[in-house]
């Protein structure tokens, strides 16, 4: 169901709207959380460092997907805000060609470069065919990853957060069972775990489009007809998608420096940061999605010249993003072992165990301050801020990557996990900062 931003109480609208988001990223993460829990549980520890080395390499192509899709939720929500429904169906038929195109290259390249890319992270031999044969299968899967997150866009442009959450929920649960049934039940090894993703991803992908084509004939017909392709579209599509997958791409890179720095410290720092970071990537994802409902929040109240509803939504969701922090940080804080311990076994895995407890309990507490950063990142996207929201995302990349390879030499692993919350903090900074001033400047 179709749901105007514009109208209502800012706080019980936007909330609303996201939790449906939050649930669909819970859902999305169990994607990469399955590959890596039945790895390691069911193959091995070098198995679930040979995912998690993987998984760095495939942000990059997340960060591109991402980043279509954010930036046709930014334009389709404006379109959709004013009510000029026939340019919103030449903006989705548009954004499918071009996403199309844009995958099309991503898979020859990622195909053509798989193992140099695996050999500029330094991942280790003993990792390099199962890492290999994981990022083969993934990349012939891409199609399913970008037109599912494109199709998710569109819902939640048109403020409908809902349809994609069922989506997700039925096929990642399913998910899990495929990989059980191919690592345990076939033993297919790693190949299993990336298979079971692809297919399971390929179904929700295909269910996506056609529902996101039943709703765009579903809407009212206005006096303008639509194109099947549009430059002058593409072009503001374009200028919201490109910084965003910018700021993807380069975390992406940024996240490569950083897995190129522990790779040098073995397979079981490795597997340790693996079953980690998949933990800390699931709460973080959950506060993007949070900032991307935001920005669509933000889009169509400026599509409709409702400016005045925009800090009170921005408000409203840094209070639901504070709300999530208190659990989380609670159980990664607190009982770190047991979300770890979901993917090794502590007996054997003892050295792993520690790396990743170490770096939970480093990173989890400043999940205060980047739930912020996201909520304010949301409003400058969603107000096409784009240079000062790049501005703070590479401000908080550059430092974490920075102080990593600083810290690593002074502290050793440590010092790598530490990284994290200073780049975060000032990262925050400088965006409440961004905000704020476009916030003067619409009152004034």
């Amino acid at each position: 169901m179709n749901k105007d931003l514009t109208v209502g109480n800012p706080q019980t609208v936007l909330l609303r709207f996201s939790l449906p988001l939050l649930g669909s990223v819970v859902f999305q993460q169990l994607y990469n959380i399955a590959d890596s829990l039945v790895a390691g549980r069911w193959i091995g520890e070098n198995a679930l460092a040979a995912v998690g080395n993987a998984y760095e390499i495939t942000l990059i192509f997340i960060a591109f997907a991402m980043g279509s899709s954010v930036g046709c939720s930014i334009i389709i929500s404006r379109l959709f805000g004013a009510k000029k429904y026939a340019d919103l169906r030449t903006a989705v038929s548009t954004v499918f060609i071009a996403v199309g195109v844009l995958c099309a290259s991503l898979m020859a390249l990622g195909l053509l470069l798989c193992t140099q890319l695996l050999a500029l992270i330094n991942t280790p031999e003993l990792l390099m065919a199962d890492c290999r044969l994981y990022l083969d299968i993934y990349f012939l899967g891409l199609p399913f990853l970008f037109y599912y997150n494109v199709a998710t866009g569109i819902f939640s442009a048109m403020g409908d957060s809902r349809t994609p959450f069922l989506f997700l929920a039925c096929s990642s649960t399913v998910n899990i069972l495929v990989n059980i049934l191919f690592v345990a039940g076939f033993h297919m090894g790693v190949a299993g775990v990336a298979w079971a993703t692809f297919l399971c991803q390929g179904v929700s992908c295909v269910l996506a489009v056609l529902a996101v084509l039943r709703r765009l004939r579903a809407l009212p017909r206005d006096a303008g007809t639509p194109r099947r392709f549009s430059l002058p579209l593409l072009r503001q599509v374009v200028f919201i998608a490109l910084p965003s997958t910018a700021q993807q791409s380069f975390v992406s890179v940024g996240n490569i420096i950083i897995q190129s720095v522990i790779n040098g410290y073995g397979p079981a720092v490795i597997a340790g940061y693996a079953a980690a970071i998949k933990l800390n990537n699931l709460v973080i994802t959950c506060f993007t999605q949070l900032g991307t409902g935001v920005s669509n929040y933000v889009s169509q109240n400026i599509g409709a010249g409702k400016h005045e509803r925009i800090a009170p939504g921005m408000r409203a969701g840094i209070l639901l993003g504070l709300a999530l922090c208190v659990p989380v940080i609670t159980l990664y804080f607190g009982f770190p072992t047991l979300p770890i311990s979901l993917f090794m076994d502590g007996a054997v895995s003892g050295e792993a165990m520690h790396t990743g407890v170490q770096f939970l309990r480093i990173v989890s507490p400043f999940y205060l301050v980047v739930c912020v950063k996201l909520v304010v990142d949301g409003v400058l996207r969603g107000a096409g801020l784009m240079g000062a929201f790049m501005i703070d995302t590479f401000t908080d990349l550059v430092l974490r990557v920075g102080l990593c390879i600083v810290f690593s030499a002074l502290m050793g692993s440590i010092g790598i996990w530490c990284s994290w919350p200073v780049g975060w903090t000032l990262g925050t900074a400088l965006g409440v900062f961004f905000t704020l001033r476009y916030l003067r400047s619409v009152r004034a």
